[in-house]
């Protein structure tokens, strides 16, 4: 397996998340509504697990597929799953944070296979561990400069907005916080699944153009400069055609 570009990666996700940017905006509201509701949470979380599955393939994901029943039907194995994450990343924390963050790493696609590949919990932990070997700090690397510059972002508009202490600066900052905050949620499963999409097909992306934006002219590029007419060779000259003889008079 080849490395991943950190920048092209970043670059595919940015295209796919926009491409997905008002289904995604509206999954992940949809999901945090209905997160307290008993049963029903447990599918809308198995089914947001297989978002960067459904976003590698192309398809244009519809918001409310996460009520499907059909993310219910392996919550069992769903839970063996995340208890055999959970256990193993914790004590891999316990022994000094580092082993916890790889293996964070390594089994960050557990849950995506579980739903699209529809393996089993250790054939799942075991298949994300060999995905991503290699790439480990990469797909770290890729996920960890989006958010950080959302965080940025989010971080100068507090300092702006909450300058002076005045209540309705602060209630506008905080309504801009989320609504970057929704806008770093298509862009992370975005990036999610061109990494998945590169590691399942073997074909790593080593340069991606930005996508266009609806309401964002492109730069044009600049026009070649036309090429300087070629001077014509001059032709040889024909010779002349003899005139021809008058007869001889006898």
């Amino acid at each position: 397996m080849k490395k991943l570009n950190i920048v092209a990666t970043i670059k595919d996700g940015f295209a796919i998340g926009m491409i997905n940017f008002l289904s995604l905006v509206l999954t992940a509201v949809l999901y945090v509504v209905t997160i307290w509701i008993p049963y029903l949470n447990v599918g809308t979380t198995i089914a947001m697990a297989s978002l960067p599955a459904e976003l590698a393939k192309g398809n244009v994901v519809n918001p409310l597929f996460i009520f499907d029943g059909k993310y219910r039907k392996n919550m069992g194995e769903f839970f063996i799953l995340m208890a055999l994450m959970g256990g193993a990343i914790g004590v891999g924390f316990f022994f000094g944070i580092i082993p916890g963050i790889v293996l964070s790493i390594a089994w960050s696609f557990a849950a995506v296979l579980f739903v699209d590949k529809n393996r089993n919990a250790l054939e799942a932990l075991r298949e994300s561990n060999e995905l991503t070997y290699g790439n480990k700090w990469r797909i770290f690397g890729a996920e960890f400069l989006v958010v950080l510059a959302m965080e940025i972002v989010m971080a100068i508009l507090g300092a702006i907005f909450g300058i002076g202490d005045v209540s309705f600066l602060k209630a506008i900052g905080t309504i801009i916080n989320i609504a970057i905050a929704l806008c770093l949620v298509p862009i992370v499963y975005g990036v999610e699944a061109s990494i998945y999409k590169q590691l399942t097909s073997g074909e790593v992306i080593e340069d991606a153009p930005m996508p266009n934006i609806p309401g964002v002219t492109p730069k044009a590029e600049p026009a070649p400069a036309p090429e300087a007419p070629k001077a014509e060779e001059p032709k040889a000259e024909e010779p002349a055609a003899e005139a021809p003889k008058a007869p001889k008079s006898e």
